[in-house]
């Protein structure tokens, strides 16, 4: 188990290109202010280049750090690229086809980083203790640490206030996040899954609140708890793994309740086109999506949407009952372990998350209504796609078999899981029953 260098220092490494059969790149092209991320393989054979960008073949050559090469897209129209080379990194001019006018040409800066080479095929333990922390799930933010996936990482977050295991503020309130880990070879249209293999309590208190959602409010129980919304401070017995209001009184006065912490954010990076997301918000790119069952032992499968899905995550909580229902959770920092798997060439609608008895998905949006419809959605393309059934028969599984339960209330969308039990599914093909059979 050894210490991992971050990105910066990876990136110092000064190879010559034509050093090295296979090569991989991600490229960034600067079209008119947005910036469009592509996986550049490069294979250099003496001075004649072959490969892909963003899965489209290209040919070209290399002379010392000058690069060039030629990508045919799928529709026939070519692409061409100039570069140097300076060690890791490269800047150059495309000249490309107008994105109004077939017939025109446009030119645009381009520049790359080498993505480093994986030591060995062993899977690693990567130490990671952050720096700093992020506000928006955004692709623009550079990763702060490269792995391979089998890899695992051990790093720790902060609470939704950023604060950390000793009291100290170390960002801005708002679910704080870490990251974004780079995972090599993944580009979008696969899927990433993170194995949640540990979440620990690093210190002995949580922040949460009195009152209530404004979504579960009545004319009758908004009056009655106009005055409440004042914090609530939680003893957490990490030796007992028990939670208990501080300073409780009255009926509360022996209130206690076993801790099952969780991550209310993880998150990949949205696809081109769109602007970094609060990490308030939610998406099929996860976010902070607040499901009480991201817990340790489970999976959550995400679609990732640009080279390298650069993942995020965070707002630790000690517990949370379906939907967040007093706008906070027992807010806390945690110790986290966890895997990275990718799946090639396999598309998912909504974020999943698969337990040792269950299979989950997860449906955000503005209602109920359509956050009820895409976690619907999600579970039939899962029976579909790993359980060998039609439409017709994964309706009828859904008709026996599903449980739907509410996710999130405190946020700017509501969250609806759709699920459906393990044993039930046993009897089906034997398709694997995971979000990559």
């Amino acid at each position: 188990m050894r210490a991992s260098l971050k990105l910066p220092l990876l990136l110092s490494s000064a190879f010559p290109l034509t050093t090295l059969a296979a090569d991989q790149w991600i490229l960034a092209t600067d079209l008119w202010g947005n910036t469009a991320r592509q996986t550049l393989n490069l294979d250099v054979q003496g001075t004649r280049v072959s490969g892909t960008l963003g899965g489209d073949p290209i040919t070209g050559s290399v002379d010392g750090a000058q690069l060039k090469f030629t990508a045919t897209g799928s529709d026939g129209q070519v692409h061409h690229y100039e570069g140097r080379i300076d060690g890791g990194r490269m800047q150059g001019r495309s000249d490309e086809p107008d994105t109004n006018n077939r017939s025109a040409r446009a030119a645009h800066d381009f520049s790359a980083w080498r993505v480093p080479a994986r030591p060995d095929d062993a899977p690693r333990l990567h130490r990671f203790t952050p720096g700093d922390y992020s506000n928006t799930f955004s692709a623009d933010r550079a990763p702060v640490l490269v792995v391979w996936p089998g890899d695992s990482v051990q790093t720790r977050t902060l609470d939704s206030g950023g604060v950390d295991e000793n009291g100290i503020t170390r960002a801005l309130f708002g679910n704080p996040q870490v990251g974004p880990f780079f995972v090599a070879g993944a580009e979008p249209g696969d899927t990433l899954a993170i194995t949640l293999s540990s979440l620990k309590l690093n210190r002995d208190y949580a922040d949460s609140l009195d009152g209530i959602v404004g979504r579960l409010k009545t004319p009758r129980i908004a009056t009655e708890t106009a005055t409440l919304g004042k914090p609530v401070r939680w003893e957490l017995d990490r030796v007992r793994g028990m939670a208990r209001p501080q300073g409780a009184e009255g009926a509360m006065k022996n209130f206690e309740i076993p801790v099952k912490p969780m991550l209310g954010g993880l998150a990949v990076a949205p696809g081109f086109g769109y602007p970094p997301f609060s990490t308030g918000d939610t998406s099929d790119f996860g976010g902070n999506m607040d499901f009480n069952a991201v817990v340790q032992g489970n999976t959550v499968y995400l679609q990732v949407q640009q080279p390298g899905a650069l993942l995020y995550l965070g707002d630790g909580h000690a517990l949370q009952g379906d939907g967040e229902t007093s706008q906070w959770a027992l807010e806390t920092s945690l110790d986290v372990v966890f895997k990275v798997e990718l799946i090639k060439r396999h598309t998912i609608v909504t974020p999943r998350v698969e337990s040792p008895t269950q299979i989950m998905t997860l449906g955000q949006a503005g209602s109920s209504d359509d956050a009820l419809r895409l976690a619907t959605s999600g579970m039939l393309q899962w029976l579909r796609q790993s359980y060998g059934l039609d439409m017709a028969q994964a309706t009828q599984v859904l008709g026996v078999a599903v449980q739907y339960s509410v996710v999130n209330l405190a946020g700017r969308s509501v969250g609806v899981a759709a699920k459906i039990d393990k044993s039930v599914l046993k009897d089906l093909p034997a398709a694997a029953g995971t979000a990559g059979g």
